[in-house]
């Protein structure tokens, strides 16, 4: 989940501003990191693991741990006992382009992506390995595909290059089941283009601090 407020039910939003960065598993395990935007202090001691007790008014929800809660992004790992959880997926979106690291086509075609553009379609993209610098050394390298969707876009005609700002997202470090750690996750958003450079607009969650960094990636572009 990267667009949430978490809200109190059934009136109000949480008590403090903050990003609700639920994730959920195919094997049931969960997590939630929670950065605060309220411009409190941002502490910035790590913690190897807080307290797993579980919420005594929570009976459902089992902690497996809990990671940096005193500073200004706490995050928790965790199984909730839905009585049913499924996954609902539309696959309505419709790839148009796919390009390399370089921005040579693999599949599909710049022109697609205009043509779709200009109609008025959305845009999701999946960016190849865009999480490998949060992988600690002793982790093996593991192959990922991140989605998200995009906002404002931009087509330069003369050099034939399309740009796109994308919706917030949080990066995690690669993992199978995903899971929160101590520094192993931040958010941001995403500038891409066409030519395979994307630009990410880091926020550290500790800090709120924003810093840009520019990499290159393959790039798959969907459209509905």
């Amino acid at each position: 989940m990267n667009l949430r407020q978490p809200i109190a039910l059934p009136d109000r939003f949480g008590p403090r501003p903050s990003m609700s960065f639920f994730l959920y598993n195919q094997d049931g395990t969960q997590a939630i990191a929670r950065p605060f935007l309220d411009g409190g202090v941002a502490d910035s001691q790590f913690e190897s693991a807080s307290s797993v007790n579980s919420p005594l008014k929570m009976p459902k929800y089992h902690l497996l741990d809990s990671w940096d809660g005193e500073t200004n992004a706490p995050s928790q790992n965790f199984i909730y006992d839905f009585d049913r959880f499924r996954y609902c997926v539309n696959d309505s979106w419709r790839e148009v382009l796919h390009h390399s690291s370089a921005g040579d086509v693999v599949s599909g075609s710049l022109k697609d992506l205009v043509d779709a553009f200009s109609s008025g379609c959305a845009i999701k993209l999946g960016i190849e390995n865009l999480c490998t610098e949060l992988r600690a050394e002793t982790d093996p390298a593991l192959g990922h595909e991140v989605f998200i969707q995009g906002g404002s876009a931009y087509y330069y005609t003369d050099q034939k290059l399309f740009i796109i700002g994308t919706h917030p997202l949080a990066k995690i470090r690669p993992a199978v089941p995903m899971k929160y750690l101590s520094q192993g996750w931040d958010f941001g958003w995403l500038m891409v283009r066409s030519d395979g450079d994307v630009v990410y607009r880091r926020c550290d969650p500790y800090t709120l601090k924003f810093s840009d960094h520019t990499t290159r990636h393959a790039v798959r572009w969907f459209v509905r």
